[in-house]
């Protein structure tokens, strides 16, 4: 399983907005000429965050996602107003443990799979008799290049 730890809970406050400058497209192939102007602002917390009091964010640890770039460390932004659908990523409580896994729901054969994205890691059968809750679906990730953030 891979072990998760809760950070922190959006808010929205009512006196701030952060916003950073926005300066389009970089290409990330061929080199182009930088623009020299700010196309617009964005607020990041209204990008990321479309409903504060239903968002929370976790710390990812283990490699199970590691296919969809969802690494150790990386921070995980959930909104469990959200409703999951086949082949989200959620966060789910699975025999008592929050897991981050890919929804994969069989409706012919009425089987839900909690599914790693690496195939070093197995994918959780949910049986009948088993526990789970689906806590919310993951919007975001947050991965950092830093050595040390």
């Amino acid at each position: 399983m891979t072990p998760l730890s809760l950070i922190g809970r959006a808010f929205q406050s009512v006196t701030s907005r952060l916003t950073v400058p926005y300066f389009g497209l970089i290409h990330c192939g061929f080199p182009s000429p930088a623009e020299d102007y700010v196309l617009a602002e964005l607020s990041l917390d209204e990008l990321i965050i479309l409903n504060p009091p239903a968002t929370f964010m976790l710390r990812a640890a283990g490699n199970s996602m590691r296919d969809v770039n969802i690494n150790p460390g990386d921070i995980v932004i959930v909104d469990k107003s959200r409703s999951a659908k086949h082949n989200s990523i959620v966060i789910a409580v699975y025999q008592g443990e929050f897991v981050c896994k890919r929804l994969i729901i069989d409706r012919k054969d009425n089987r839900i799979t909690l599914q790693a994205e690496n195939p070093e890691y197995p994918s959780i059968t949910v049986e009948d008799r088993d526990q789970l809750d689906i806590w919310g679906v993951v919007t975001w990730t947050a991965h950092c290049h830093l050595d040390t953030p």
